[in-house]
């Protein structure tokens, strides 16, 4: 009796993870109503070439400007309120998991956030999602994401602007050619 309560369990496991942890929807998100074409996902075919327009320019931007990426990440692309809410969103414009991949929401539309996001993933394909997410201070992990993305929004709301203001003064110390080296010391 106990190793088929067992066996359920363990199965079900995934199903009730991928129905109640949202983020982790980004493993198979054809499951969540969106059309995935290589690694960009839509709820909407006809947004298809303007989603694939800000992942290429994303990429293009971040690995010229920031680093390498080891492997350009899945990215889903929500126009609408249901794919954004579908995903996890109540008022965020996107969010990354890990080196799973990014979810943009229906007001994430644009090159910084996209940018914003890749820079996170690229965090954590480097500094290792655990290390990224639990031991980097905040004001490296988000101010570096805003201020390296060129987001336009001048001043962000506190605590925001702090962090990007502090890393770009932590910047201006490392240079560009140290940047990695000098993450893994924080």
């Amino acid at each position: 009796m106990l190793k088929r309560f067992l066996l359920v369990a363990l199965l079900a496991l995934p199903i009730a993870a991928w129905a109640f942890i949202k983020p982790l929807r980004v493993l198979a998100p054809e499951f969540a109503g969106v059309t995935c074409f290589e690694k960009v996902c839509v709820d909407d075919a006809a947004q298809f070439s303007e989603a694939k327009a800000l992942s290429e320019e994303a990429v293009l931007f971040v690995q010229s400007s920031v680093g390498k990426l080891q492997v350009v990440p899945r990215m889903v692309f929500c126009s609408t309120k249901e794919c954004s809410r579908s995903f996890g969103f109540s008022s965020n414009g996107a969010y990354n998991v890990g080196t799973l991949g990014l979810v943009i929401s229906h007001r994430g539309w644009h090159p910084y956030f996209v940018r914003h996001e890749l820079i996170h993933y690229l965090q954590n394909e480097r500094l290792g999602s655990l290390n990224a997410w639990l031991f980097k201070p905040d004001w490296f992990k988000e101010g570096m994401a805003y201020s390296l993305s060129e987001d336009p929004r001048a001043p962000l709301p506190e605590p925001l602007q702090g962090y990007r203001a502090r890393f770009e003064s932590w910047f201006k110390l490392v240079g560009a050619e140290h940047l990695w080296a000098e993450a893994e010391r924080l």
